[in-house]
């Protein structure tokens, strides 16, 4: 399906359940796509818990660029994708995530869309090579509870837990997380589980 945004057109494939106890909606990393294993792995752990699950195709990518842009424009048309989203799903509690970019979007939006959490797969803690360029603040900016899953060689750092913050470093994996699927799915899994019934990891 297709949803209109102030930014262009967004590609969203969506599965929808009966009776769904969330919406889990993901996206992908700056220059990627909703096809990466990371996210697949994600969006199956939703649907094993019976989620509504939809993977986002932001707008710039729609139309062929590969940087996102502004962010203030990249998070506006989020939250209009997430509204209509929700619009769909009246009343059922939405966790929203993304890899690397996806993720940093996920977090700055999650107050403004109202998610009862965030999902963020390989968020890029600082540019590689710069430490002191640290984008922690978008963490806590998120307000609720988040799950960070990184690989313990990502060059763009690893986040510190705390304030609701939680992190789980997959060994050997990097940025990309290859072959980090099972894991994945069983990590996410784990952690909609406890949200689920209202015990947060």
């Amino acid at each position: 399906m297709r949803i209109s945004t102030s930014a262009g057109p967004a590609r969203i494939e969506l599965d929808t359940a009966e009776d769904p106890p969330f919406l889990l909606v993901l996206t992908h990393g700056a220059g990627g796509g909703t096809g990466t294993a990371d996210l697949l792995a994600a969006r199956q752990a939703g649907l094993d818990l019976g989620a509504a699950a939809a993977r986002v195709l932001q707008p710039y990518r729609v139309r062929g660029a590969r940087a996102p842009g502004s962010a203030a424009r990249q998070d506006q048309a989020w939250l209009e994708i997430i509204g209509k989203l929700r619009r769909r799903f009246p009343g059922v509690p939405l966790v929203q995530g993304g890899r690397s970019n996806g993720a940093r979007v996920a977090c700055r939006t999650a107050r403004a869309a109202g998610a009862l959490a965030v999902l963020a797969l390989a968020f890029p803690l600082h540019p590689p090579g710069h430490p002191d360029r640290s984008r922690a603040a978008e963490l806590a900016e998120a307000g609720t509870e988040v799950l960070v899953v990184n690989g313990a060689r990502d060059p763009f750092g690893i986040p510190e837990p705390g304030g609701g913050v939680h992190v789980v470093v997959l060994p050997g994996a990097a940025h990309a997380l290859t072959g980090q699927g099972g894991a994945i799915r069983r990590v996410v899994g784990a952690w909609l589980t406890e949200l689920r019934a209202g015990r947060p990891a």
